[in-house]
């Protein structure tokens, strides 16, 4: 390296040493009264995250779903990365028949956590709305893989299951009998 490079690079180096040097004392020396405000300002926001998720779960299970997506909008304003607020949005547009919108959450949900089982149930549903059988069922099967062995959801997970699979004609005539019968039953808990 010329002498002319090794100068400039040792400068660059020393610059970026200083600036950091002082980006650390400035931070060091940061009156106690603004750290206690971010702290503040934080934990204000984690409340009302808190109270918006609760307020909507309320809505969801009142079937207030116009009133839980304005809740959940706000969440997700706070926590775009939380995949039990796109899961809930996606409940509450599925009660409003909105399916193309509540597919798109669901899918956002298990991108963001690939082993939401909720978001599989709620992904199902919406692709029977679209009479995509095939679909649904690998979202129920992944729902039931993910679910809890004492999940109350499981046996109309089943129930499901063997419906889409009989629109299919995956059973034989006459087997209906042995079909385990659809109570309706609310969809997982958000």
């Amino acid at each position: 390296m010329n002498p002319r490079k090794r100068q400039t690079a040792w400068a660059a180096a020393f610059l970026i040493f200083a600036l950091a040097l002082v980006a650390g004392i400035v931070r060091l020396n940061a009156p106690p009264a603004t750290v206690g405000r971010l702290e503040h300002q934080q934990q204000m926001q984690q409340r009302e995250l808190q109270q918006r998720f609760e307020q909507a779960a309320v809505m969801l299970h009142a079937k207030q779903y116009d009133h839980a997506i304005t809740a959940l909008h706000r969440v997700l304003q706070l926590a775009p990365r939380l995949p039990e607020a796109h899961v809930n949005m996606g409940y509450a547009l599925v009660g409003l028949e909105k399916y193309d919108a509540a597919r798109g959450f669901f899918e956002a949900a298990i991108e963001l956590n690939p082993r939401q089982a909720n978001a599989y149930y709620g992904l199902a549903l919406t692709q029977e709305a679209g009479q995509d059988y095939e679909s649904a069922l690998g979202a129920m099967r992944t729902y039931l893989h993910f679910a809890p062995a004492d999940d109350p959801h499981r046996t109309r997970a089943r129930s499901a299951l063997w419906e889409w699979e009989a629109k299919l004609g995956r059973h034989p005539a006459g087997t209906e009998a042995a079909a385990v019968p659809t109570a309706p039953t609310a969809p997982p808990r958000p």
